[in-house]
């Protein structure tokens, strides 16, 4: 069985997926990364070389590779479930899971990484929120096809993330 952890940039799709991995002894795969190291490119150079179109089409085919894979947890990145036929083939390859945090704390979390995102580059702090929830909106009748919708503020401490895996354990067993 194959758990894609989908939700906006910064979500917590990435921390809460190798502790959730780890948890049911799946192996977990972040796409970002896992394109990074197929294509020795960084994820931003591919943008940069391809644009957002030419990197969606990357991020869609090695979607599918990695979705074959048994036993995987896959942190997707905040666009993934938008691209055209992705969704469907989450929907029926695995569990889909929606990690919903709120704008103020995307903002937070990306305010406080070291890594930038190619879609916020350039964005100053004030410019952030309007941004984020402009971009939220047009995702949110991709993201809200999930099977599991589950709120991801609460992933800062061990203790935060080991309560949301839990949950996520209910929810998965019913």
């Amino acid at each position: 069985m194959s758990l894609f952890l989908i939700g906006y940039m910064a979500a917590g799709k990435t921390t809460l997926g190798r502790a959730l991995a780890k948890e049911l002894g799946y192996q977990f795969i972040d796409l970002d990364f896992y394109i990074e190291q197929r294509f020795r490119q960084r994820v931003h150079d591919i943008f940069a070389t391809h644009g957002e179109e030419g990197f969606r089409r990357i991020e869609a085919e090695m979607l599918r590779e990695v979705g074959e894979f048994c036993n995987t947890v896959v942190s997707c990145g905040g666009g993934t479930p938008c691209y055209p036929g992705n969704m469907e083939y989450m929907l029926s390859a695995g569990t889909t899971i929606w990690l919903d945090a709120s704008v103020e704390c995307i903002c937070r979390r990306l305010l406080c990484a070291r890594t930038r995102r190619p879609l916020v580059e350039g964005k100053s702090a004030d410019e952030l929120p309007a941004f984020i929830t402009s971009h939220l909106s047009e995702r949110l009748p991709y993201y809200s096809r999930a099977a599991i919708r589950l709120p991801s503020d609460r992933l800062e401490s061990r203790h935060e993330i080991a309560e949301t895996i839990g949950m996520l354990r209910k929810l998965l067993a019913q």
